[in-house]
């Protein structure tokens, strides 16, 4: 459970205490909840150095899940991936160590279900840090003298995909997405996209929260959560759920988070037969 990103400013003595050092805002957040989706990925490729720091400030049970980079999913709308992909996981992804969690693929609203597109890009995915770290290795010169390409362990590597237009509302995605073994994300967007609500992956669910009556701006009220909660209880039977609030705009992001994790805890101290994976 956490929010999409944690650098907001109107974050700042709302959330984040008053005059709380920008540095330990991340350490601050990690504190309060057991994840977050870092998206500075998704805009550029990041540094070893910068995933080191950012495991280093959290607890040793936090999970971070990495959206993958727009590069890959907005420019190249998933073409010739296995290069961009090297270079993706070359700027230190693996660096996160056993804190690395799913990695989120975000298409475009304007980009249309294209099965073979679809599997060229699932069958160049790795499914194991191992396999990761040897595609980091074949990253271009511009990784040079700033790659990390090694593993500490071989992890499973889980994949998500979160859609934004119609067309991939139809069973064949779906289907594809199973064979692939890739989470569909179930993303709630105030009605602004399709909402999709299979179960694709094996052991995968990823719910992303973008506002519940406007996009990235409202909060969500408790019989919304609570609606949330009761789904959430039924997909961790046999997968694991990874939900990140994304309605930052007006600070509802951290307090949303915060009060639906008590809710599923408050709901398993109820019904211990509902534990987490």
């Amino acid at each position: 459970m956490g929010t999409s990103g944690w650098v907001y400013p109107p974050w700042r003595g709302v959330f984040y205490p008053p005059k709380l050092p920008h540095r330990r805002e991340l350490e601050y957040l990690s504190g309060q909840l057991s994840s977050v989706e870092l998206n500075g990925s998704f805009y550029a490729l990041q540094r070893p150095s910068s995933y080191q720091n950012w495991a280093a400030q959290t607890p040793d049970d936090f999970v971070f899940a990495v959206k993958g980079s727009r590069f890959i999913t907005h420019m190249k709308k998933l073409r010739e991936p296995e290069l961009l992909l090297a270079n993706f996981l070359a700027s230190g992804v693996l660096a996160l160590g056993g804190k690395l969690g799913p990695v989120l693929w975000q298409l475009p609203p304007t980009m249309r279900y294209d099965p073979g597109q679809l599997a060229d890009f699932f069958h160049a995915l790795p499914r194991g840090t191992a396999a990761a770290a040897a595609l980091a290795a074949k990253h271009d010169e511009r990784l040079d003298g700033r790659a990390w390409t090694s593993t500490d362990a071989d992890r499973p590597f889980r994949h998500a995909l979160e859609v934004r237009h119609a067309s991939f509302q139809c069973d064949e995605f779906a289907a594809l997405l199973t064979e692939h073994d890739i989470a569909c994300v179930v993303a709630d967007s105030a009605g602004t996209w399709p909402y999709f609500e299979q179960t694709t992956a094996r052991d995968l669910v990823y719910l992303r929260l973008h506002g519940d009556a406007e996009l990235y701006t409202s909060g969500y009220t408790d019989a919304a959560l609570r609606a949330w909660a009761a789904k959430i209880r039924d997909w961790r039977r046999d997968r694991d759920v990874y939900v990140y609030f994304d309605n930052d705009v007006k600070v509802r992001a951290p307090a949303d988070a915060i009060r639906l994790t008590t809710m599923l805890d408050q709901g398993r101290m109820l019904d211990p037969g509902q534990e987490p994976r």
